[in-house]
Protein backbone atom coordinates (compact mmCIF):
# COMPACT_ATOMS: atom_id res chain seq x y z
CA UNK A 1 0.00 0.00 0.00
CA UNK A 2 1.32 3.48 0.56
CA UNK A 3 2.01 6.22 3.06
CA UNK A 4 1.70 7.63 6.50
CA UNK A 5 0.16 11.07 6.81
CA UNK A 6 3.08 13.21 7.83
CA UNK A 7 2.13 16.49 6.31
CA UNK A 8 1.21 19.90 7.69
CA UNK A 9 -1.48 20.10 5.04
CA UNK A 10 -5.05 19.18 5.90
CA UNK A 11 -5.33 17.53 2.50
CA UNK A 12 -5.17 13.73 2.34
CA UNK A 13 -5.29 11.47 -0.69
CA UNK A 14 -5.94 7.75 -0.85
CA UNK A 15 -2.65 5.82 -0.92
CA UNK A 16 -1.21 4.46 -4.15
CA UNK A 17 -0.79 0.69 -4.21
CA UNK A 18 2.66 -0.85 -4.70
CA UNK A 19 1.53 -2.38 -7.97
CA UNK A 20 3.51 -2.06 -11.23
CA UNK A 21 0.38 -2.32 -13.39
CA UNK A 22 -1.29 0.55 -11.54
CA UNK A 23 1.88 2.64 -11.68
CA UNK A 24 2.38 1.97 -15.39
CA UNK A 25 -1.11 3.17 -16.31
CA UNK A 26 -0.61 6.20 -14.08
CA UNK A 27 2.76 7.12 -15.62
CA UNK A 28 1.80 6.43 -19.21
CA UNK A 29 -1.42 8.39 -18.86
CA UNK A 30 0.49 11.45 -17.64
CA UNK A 31 3.12 11.56 -20.35
CA UNK A 32 5.82 8.93 -19.86
CA UNK A 33 6.24 7.17 -23.22
CA UNK A 34 4.67 3.71 -22.99
CA UNK A 35 7.12 2.24 -25.49
CA UNK A 36 10.16 3.45 -23.52
CA UNK A 37 9.55 2.94 -19.79
CA UNK A 38 7.83 0.33 -17.61
CA UNK A 39 7.59 -0.56 -13.91
CA UNK A 40 8.46 -4.05 -12.72
CA UNK A 41 8.31 -5.92 -9.41
CA UNK A 42 11.64 -6.71 -7.79
CA UNK A 43 11.01 -10.10 -6.18
CA UNK A 44 14.14 -10.22 -4.05
CA UNK A 45 17.39 -8.46 -3.32
CA UNK A 46 19.91 -11.24 -3.89
CA UNK A 47 21.99 -11.15 -7.06
CA UNK A 48 20.03 -13.86 -8.88
CA UNK A 49 16.68 -12.13 -8.44
CA UNK A 50 18.11 -8.69 -9.23
CA UNK A 51 19.39 -10.09 -12.53
CA UNK A 52 15.81 -10.93 -13.49
CA UNK A 53 14.81 -7.25 -13.47
CA UNK A 54 14.78 -5.74 -16.98
CA UNK A 55 17.71 -3.37 -17.56
CA UNK A 56 18.63 -0.60 -17.65
CA UNK A 57 16.96 0.45 -14.41
CA UNK A 58 16.25 4.19 -14.23
CA UNK A 59 14.87 4.43 -10.68
CA UNK A 60 13.89 2.23 -7.75
CA UNK A 61 10.81 2.73 -5.57
CA UNK A 62 10.83 1.28 -2.06
CA UNK A 63 7.82 0.88 0.22
CA UNK A 64 8.61 0.32 3.88
CA UNK A 65 6.82 0.46 7.25
CA UNK A 66 7.00 3.54 9.43
CA UNK A 67 8.31 2.46 12.85
CA UNK A 68 9.67 4.17 15.93
CA UNK A 69 13.18 3.30 14.82
CA UNK A 70 12.72 4.62 11.29
CA UNK A 71 11.35 7.87 12.72
CA UNK A 72 14.34 8.24 15.04
CA UNK A 73 16.71 7.75 12.11
CA UNK A 74 14.83 10.27 9.99
CA UNK A 75 15.08 12.87 12.74
CA UNK A 76 18.77 12.11 13.19
CA UNK A 77 19.41 12.52 9.47
CA UNK A 78 17.62 15.85 9.53
CA UNK A 79 19.81 17.08 12.36
CA UNK A 80 22.94 16.09 10.42
CA UNK A 81 21.62 17.93 7.32
CA UNK A 82 23.09 15.20 5.17
CA UNK A 83 22.96 16.21 1.89
CA UNK A 84 22.03 17.26 -1.52
CA UNK A 85 22.65 19.28 -4.56
CA UNK A 86 20.59 21.52 -6.78
CA UNK A 87 21.24 19.08 -9.60
CA UNK A 88 18.69 16.71 -8.06
CA UNK A 89 14.96 17.23 -8.70
CA UNK A 90 13.40 17.04 -5.24
CA UNK A 91 10.14 18.03 -3.61
CA UNK A 92 8.65 17.94 -0.12
CA UNK A 93 5.51 16.02 0.76
CA UNK A 94 2.73 18.16 2.20
CA UNK A 95 -0.27 16.04 1.18
CA UNK A 96 -1.11 13.03 3.32
CA UNK A 97 -0.77 9.66 1.56
CA UNK A 98 0.81 11.26 -1.52
CA UNK A 99 4.18 9.51 -1.17
CA UNK A 100 3.55 7.04 -4.00
CA UNK A 101 2.90 9.84 -6.46
CA UNK A 102 5.79 11.90 -5.10
CA UNK A 103 8.09 8.88 -5.43
CA UNK A 104 7.11 8.59 -9.09
CA UNK A 105 7.53 12.34 -9.61
CA UNK A 106 11.02 12.08 -8.12
CA UNK A 107 11.80 9.24 -10.51
CA UNK A 108 10.51 11.03 -13.61
CA UNK A 109 11.91 14.41 -12.58
CA UNK A 110 15.46 13.05 -12.62
CA UNK A 111 15.20 11.29 -15.99
CA UNK A 112 15.42 14.30 -18.27
CA UNK A 113 18.61 13.03 -19.92
CA UNK A 114 17.17 9.54 -20.41
CA UNK A 115 13.55 10.00 -21.41
CA UNK A 116 11.76 12.64 -23.47
CA UNK A 117 8.30 13.26 -22.06
CA UNK A 118 5.38 13.47 -24.47
CA UNK A 119 5.16 17.08 -25.54
CA UNK A 120 2.19 18.90 -24.08
CA UNK A 121 1.46 16.08 -21.61
CA UNK A 122 0.78 16.60 -17.92
CA UNK A 123 4.33 15.63 -16.97
CA UNK A 124 5.79 17.89 -19.64
CA UNK A 125 3.86 20.88 -18.28
CA UNK A 126 4.41 19.96 -14.62
CA UNK A 127 8.18 19.68 -14.80
CA UNK A 128 8.54 22.79 -16.95
CA UNK A 129 6.39 24.73 -14.46
CA UNK A 130 8.30 23.51 -11.39
CA UNK A 131 11.84 23.41 -12.81
CA UNK A 132 13.03 26.54 -11.02
CA UNK A 133 11.05 26.08 -7.80
CA UNK A 134 12.46 24.98 -4.45
CA UNK A 135 11.18 21.76 -2.77
CA UNK A 136 8.52 23.59 -0.75
CA UNK A 137 7.24 25.56 -3.74
CA UNK A 138 6.94 22.32 -5.69
CA UNK A 139 5.00 20.80 -2.81
CA UNK A 140 2.58 23.74 -2.78
CA UNK A 141 2.19 23.51 -6.56
CA UNK A 142 1.30 19.80 -6.31
CA UNK A 143 -1.06 20.38 -3.39
CA UNK A 144 -3.11 22.79 -5.49
CA UNK A 145 -2.93 20.78 -8.71
CA UNK A 146 -6.42 19.43 -9.35
CA UNK A 147 -5.37 17.42 -12.43
CA UNK A 148 -2.84 15.43 -10.42
CA UNK A 149 -5.25 14.96 -7.55
CA UNK A 150 -7.75 13.39 -9.95
CA UNK A 151 -5.11 11.24 -11.65
CA UNK A 152 -3.82 10.04 -8.28
CA UNK A 153 -7.36 9.23 -7.12
CA UNK A 154 -8.08 7.17 -10.24
CA UNK A 155 -4.84 5.23 -9.77
CA UNK A 156 -5.43 4.74 -6.04
CA UNK A 157 -8.75 2.95 -6.57
CA UNK A 158 -7.40 0.86 -9.46
CA UNK A 159 -5.37 -1.46 -7.24
CA UNK A 160 -6.15 -4.99 -6.09
CA UNK A 161 -6.76 -4.05 -2.46
CA UNK A 162 -9.45 -1.82 -1.01
CA UNK A 163 -8.17 1.73 -0.72
CA UNK A 164 -7.96 3.16 2.79
CA UNK A 165 -6.24 6.28 4.07
CA UNK A 166 -5.34 4.57 7.36
CA UNK A 167 -1.87 3.25 6.52
CA UNK A 168 1.55 3.24 8.14
CA UNK A 169 3.90 2.66 5.21
CA UNK A 170 5.85 5.04 3.02
CA UNK A 171 7.31 5.21 -0.51
CA UNK A 172 10.74 6.62 -1.30
CA UNK A 173 12.72 6.74 -4.53
CA UNK A 174 16.33 5.91 -5.34
CA UNK A 175 17.97 7.31 -8.44
CA UNK A 176 21.42 8.03 -9.83
CA UNK A 177 22.26 11.67 -10.55
CA UNK A 178 25.72 12.84 -11.65
CA UNK A 179 27.39 9.63 -10.49
CA UNK A 180 25.76 9.49 -7.04
CA UNK A 181 23.00 7.35 -5.57
CA UNK A 182 20.32 9.55 -4.03
CA UNK A 183 17.49 8.66 -1.68
CA UNK A 184 14.54 10.96 -2.37
CA UNK A 185 12.04 11.07 0.47
CA UNK A 186 9.45 13.85 0.63
CA UNK A 187 9.29 13.54 4.40
CA UNK A 188 12.92 14.70 4.61
CA UNK A 189 14.15 18.18 3.91
CA UNK A 190 16.60 17.26 1.15
CA UNK A 191 17.94 14.36 -0.93
CA UNK A 192 20.25 11.94 0.88
CA UNK A 193 23.44 10.87 -0.89
CA UNK A 194 24.47 7.24 -0.48
CA UNK A 195 27.75 7.56 -2.34
CA UNK A 196 29.01 6.76 -5.83
CA UNK A 197 26.76 4.95 -8.28
CA UNK A 198 26.13 4.65 -11.99
CA UNK A 199 23.19 3.83 -14.26
CA UNK A 200 24.53 0.30 -14.68
CA UNK A 201 24.83 -0.34 -10.93
CA UNK A 202 21.82 1.67 -9.70
CA UNK A 203 19.67 -1.37 -8.89
CA UNK A 204 22.43 -3.19 -7.00
CA UNK A 205 23.46 -0.02 -5.14
CA UNK A 206 19.88 0.76 -4.13
CA UNK A 207 19.37 -2.87 -3.09
CA UNK A 208 22.25 -2.60 -0.59
CA UNK A 209 20.69 0.46 1.06
CA UNK A 210 17.27 -1.20 1.05
CA UNK A 211 18.66 -4.37 2.64
CA UNK A 212 20.12 -2.30 5.47
CA UNK A 213 16.73 -0.67 6.04
CA UNK A 214 14.95 -4.03 6.05
CA UNK A 215 17.44 -5.52 8.51
CA UNK A 216 16.59 -2.77 10.97
CA UNK A 217 12.96 -3.90 10.95
CA UNK A 218 13.27 -7.71 11.12
CA UNK A 219 9.74 -8.21 12.47
CA UNK A 220 8.02 -6.55 9.51
CA UNK A 221 7.12 -8.15 6.19
CA UNK A 222 5.57 -5.02 4.73
CA UNK A 223 8.20 -4.15 2.12
CA UNK A 224 7.93 -3.75 -1.65
CA UNK A 225 10.51 -2.86 -4.28
CA UNK A 226 9.59 -1.70 -7.78
CA UNK A 227 12.01 -0.84 -10.58
CA UNK A 228 11.37 1.72 -13.29
CA UNK A 229 13.20 0.35 -16.32
CA UNK A 230 13.90 1.60 -19.81
CA UNK A 231 12.72 -0.57 -22.66
CA UNK A 232 15.46 -1.44 -25.15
Amino acid sequence: MATIDESPSAKRWLPLEANPDVMNQFLWGLGLPEDEVECFDVFGLDDELLEMVPKPVLAVLFLYPITGQSEEERIQQESLKKESGSKVYFMKQTVGNACGTIGLLHAVGNLASEIKLLEGSYFDKFFKSTANMDPYQRAAFLENDKDMEVAHSVAAIAGDTQASDNVDTHFICFTCVAGELYELDGRKSSPISHGPSSPSSLLQDAAKVIQEMIQKNPDSLNFNVIALSKKV
